[in-house]
């Protein structure tokens, strides 16, 4: 068995753009074959985005009917409840953007036009796709330029729960998400009615703040002569000072502006101490806050499916709806076994969906932002009685609270039992005083690669070094929790915890893997998986 850590990385040479895909230039690397002696892993010995078994494994997956979709990225004036509006990036003027939806078997075929003043990108987030159709530039693509448009088109194999979103910079954070759903042919739920429900925090264009001053601000980190107060290393100096939002004293470019959004004391059991870096002025359920939220109407005793997805940046939310109980059937687009509960933690990135039959009269469905006492809220009415306060805190939110990470796989998606051929040690490391999260302590380099070889059972060990979680995502492939755990391609990694998953290497190509904490990611704390010829 394989076995990687930090004194065993990787290399390869940077990837170059070539005949729209990219190929990789030359660079050398050492690696281990499956009976652990050291073997050559130079760039030229990794498949690339252009390489022919990209075409074989697609070709696989049998695409069928073509449904054609076109999305515009666009600067735009977005409506958060009627009286606020704030400056941002939507696609067109919508948020969260249209609802792509298409059947198992299709062949998705978007295209994206960009009218942004940079370049962009869309990563699928959750499908096992082809990888020159993965959506992130510098790996898998070229960036989509400013002024230019992309075809994305790509088999869709599997039913589920997904999402859209840029893989370019800190894009994400802004308006530019969009749910993605596979309905499935055989479908073997029934139900009367399905809401989709995207989670959000909320920062672009509030009192001057964009997400790039954000993560500026939080770039200076927080060593700042005061005591080395820290919530990435083992520091709890900052846990008596709740709610606590500190001003940086320099400013990098780009210039933070506005008021600090940089956030202090925020803690939650259910993470396992700090809750996050950011202070979001709002939250959002589909685009609204709590002050003017959505309303889904329904008719007493009808099933309704809930799609859930945690589109935020920096927010773990536990999610309620007032007077019912949840039956969880999926999570991260794969069947588990029902499973009851009161209140429902996403991290970000994580999907679930759950089954409620609704009662009579308006009820709140309640997002909490977890350890940051805020709120976001969208309202089932069914009949009469007023709406719920935007201040609404159902008793469920207290109640028995299931997370992905202790569900079980259905049987029929459940992963064979076998040894890994590899596996693969991902320290998480980083802090807050330099804010310089990493993977293995080495910050984000495309010519940095982690071997597998196609047929194998890879093991990937997550190791949290740091006192914050990171929700951990894998591009191109789910994997299954250990003792027949749940399938899910974006996990909950506590701090000072190790975290163990297996997949199959099936879905050539080079692969992503990165905390889904957007100021994580782009501070360095994301890393490549490459598939060896």
């Amino acid at each position: 068995m394989t076995r990687i850590n930090r004194r065993t990385l990787l290399g390869a040479g940077v990837a170059a753009a070539g005949a729209g895909l990219l190929t990789a230039c030359s660079g050398s690397g050492t690696g281990h074959s499956s009976h652990g002696s050291g073997a050559s892993a130079p760039t030229a010995g990794y498949l690339t985005p252009a390489a022919k078994e990209i075409g074989t494994a697609e070709a696989l997956r049998k695409p069928g009917p073509e449904r054609r979709f076109k999305l515009t990225a666009v600067a735009t004036r977005l409506d958060l409840d009627g009286d606020r509006t704030v400056s941002s990036w939507a696609y067109g003027d919508e948020l969260p953007g249209r609802e792509v939806r298409v059947t198992v078997g299709d062949t998705l075929a978007l295209t994206l036009a960009n009218n942004l003043p940079q370049a962009t990108s869309i990563h699928w987030h959750g499908l096992a796709l082809r990888n020159d159709m993965d959506g992130v530039p510098g790996l898998t693509q070229r960036d989509i330029k400013a002024g230019g448009s992309f075809e994305y088109r790509f088999a869709v194999s599997r039913p589920g729960t997904y999402w859209l979103h840029p893989h370019s910079g800190m894009q994400q954070d802004r308006g530019l998400y969009a749910p993605l759903i596979v309905e499935d042919p055989k479908e073997p739920l029934t139900y009367d009615k399905e809401w989709v429900i995207l989670l959000d925090d909320w920062v672009d264009g509030v009192d001057e703040s964009t997400p790039d001053t954000v993560l500026a601000e939080l770039g200076m980190g927080m060593d700042m002569g005061i005591g080395g107060m820290d919530h990435g290393s083992d520091s709890d100096s900052a846990h008596d000072m709740p709610g606590m939002s500190m001003t940086a004293p320099q400013s990098p470019d780009p210039t933070p502006s506005g008021p600090s959004r940089m956030l202090m004391g925020a803690t939650s059991d259910l993470l396992g101490g700090d809750a996050g870096d950011v202070s979001h002025p709002y939250y959002l359920i589909n685009g609204r806050t709590s002050e003017n939220p959505q309303t889904f109407t329904a008719k007493q005793g009808d099933r309704i499916r809930l799609r859930i997805i945690n589109a935020g940046a920096d927010t773990a939310f536990r999610i309620a709806l007032g007077g019912h109980r949840f039956t969880v059937t999926h999570t991260d687009g794969y069947p588990v076994e029902h499973e009851e509960a009161d209140a429902l933690l996403l991290g970000m990135g994580e999907r679930l969906d759950a089954l409620v039959t609704a009662g009579s009269g308006a009820f709140p469905l309640t997002a909490l932002a977890e350890g940051k006492n805020r709120t976001a809220l969208a309202v089932l009415r069914t009949g009469g009685g007023a709406a719920p306060a935007a201040s609404a805190r159902p008793k469920e939110l207290d109640g028995r609270v299931v997370h992905g990470g202790q569900l079980k796989a259905a049987e029929a998606v459940r992963l064979a039992s076998r040894r890994p051929d590899r596996t693969i040690e991902l320290g998480l490391t980083g802090s807050m005083t330099k804010y310089d999260w990493t993977i293995n302590g080495r910050k984000y380099d495309p010519a940095q690669r982690y071997a597998v070889r196609s047929g194998e059972r890879v093991r990937l060990a997550f190791v949290n070094n740091t006192t914050m979680w990171h929700p951990m995502h894998l591009h191109g492939h789910t994997y299954a929790l250990a003792g027949g755990g749940a399938r899910k391609d974006t996990s909950i990694v506590l701090p000072g915890k190790r975290l163990q998953v297996d997949f199959d290497a099936d879905n050539p190509g080079l692969w992503m893997l990165h905390c889904h904490n957007a100021y994580h990611a782009e501070s360095g704390m994301k890393t490549v998986l490459g598939y060896l010829k």
